[in-house]
């Protein structure tokens, strides 16, 4: 080999390292992973044996990174999913263990799902409200308790906060979403009134929680606000006229305690694809001013104490009877008697 020839290859080797060495995941980024999967333990479908290398970006299993960067951008890890070591497995996964704060040190992450493991436990780490590219917060289907983070609130850019069937108690201060999540928790004390200055909130579900007290009338004032999900906590008192003539489509409030007379303030703005009041105290007679309404499509008024006819014709057409089933009257008339 001449002088030239070993020159060239050297230069070329030297090439290919730096390029490689550029290309690679940061170490930083790489050691917080490392960190965060020595917290968890997933003892069946090995889903970290892909975890190897210097190369965090290539092929570890659930991570992505930014291509220009090569910083770390999203961790996909579902329990649940139809991806091939799932189905060679035939079953769901199951991790124990925390999410570790070490996640915090990945400065560019922007999805974080961690989601259907069942047993992985211990609260949010605070230090995650530290992270300004986070968009998405996916723990749904675990053990996660406390309290989310206070300062949650910080996270410019998150959009979807899914803590759904957790261990949660408290609500955090949320603001900039547009999809909060959080139903199968033990959340408790009453719906805050500045969950409405979250002005870009589009679907909140708050159902199976131990929420109490009234709904704030101010709920049904939110610009985007389509989906309402409060069936199964303690609430009470009257609902709010406002939610009747507003943006929402899909309003379920069953399994609650509300009770009186149903606010007859139906009217043009009045668009749901689903309204169930089920299984409340509601008693008098069904508001005649349902008929005015734009479309109702799945009704249910069934195990209150209410009286008289839904209205017939369109759009209500489509309602079947049970809708309105175990139902007593209390208009002062036999139960049909009311108009």
């Amino acid at each position: 080999m001449t002088i030239f020839s070993y020159i060239t290859l050297l230069a070329t080797l030297t090439i290919l390292i730096f390029t490689s060495t550029v290309r690679s995941c940061p170490a930083s980024d790489r050691a917080a992973l490392l960190a965060f999967k020595a917290a968890l333990h997933e003892p069946d479908l090995g889903i970290f044996n892909s975890w190897t290398g210097t190369d965090c970006c290539h092929n570890w299993y659930g991570v992505s990174c930014d291509m220009e960067t090569r910083r770390v951008a999203d961790i996909n890890l579902r329990g649940e999913s139809e991806d091939p070591i799932f189905q060679k497995a035939g079953r769901s996964g199951y991790m124990t263990g925390s999410i570790s704060p070490s996640i915090c040190k990945l400065e560019r992450l922007s999805s974080l799902t961690i989601a259907d493991w069942k047993g992985i436990s211990g609260p949010i780490p605070a230090c995650i409200t530290s992270l300004p590219f986070l968009r998405i917060l996916d723990l749904i289907g675990n053990r996660i308790s406390g309290e989310i983070p206070a300062d949650i609130g910080r996270l410019d850019r998150l959009t979807v906060l899914n803590i759904a069937d957790n261990l949660v108690t408290d609500f955090g201060r949320l603001r900039m979403l547009s999809r909060a999540l959080l139903s199968r928790n033990y959340i408790g004390g009453t719906i805050p009134d500045s969950i409405s200055k979250i002005y870009r909130l589009a679907d909140l579900d708050l159902s199976l929680n131990k929420l109490s007290g009234e709904i704030p009338a101010s709920l049904g004032k939110m610009a985007v606000l389509a989906t309402l999900n409060l069936d199964s906590n303690k609430l009470s008192g009257k609902i709010p006229d406002s939610l009747f003539n507003s943006a929402i489509g899909n309003l379920n409030l069953s399994k609650n305690t509300f009770q009186g007379y149903l606010p007859d303030v139906f009217g043009p703005k009045s668009y749901f694809t689903v309204l169930d009041l089920s299984y409340n105290n509601f008693w008098g007679p069904i508001p005649k001013s349902l008929s005015q309404s734009s479309f109702i499509g799945h009704l249910d008024l069934s195990h209150n104490r209410l009286c008289g006819r839904i209205p017939a014709g369109p759009p209500f057409d489509h309602l079947e009877a049970t809708s309105f089933a175990y139902n007593a009257c209390l208009c002062g008339k036999p139960l049909g008697a009311c108009k």
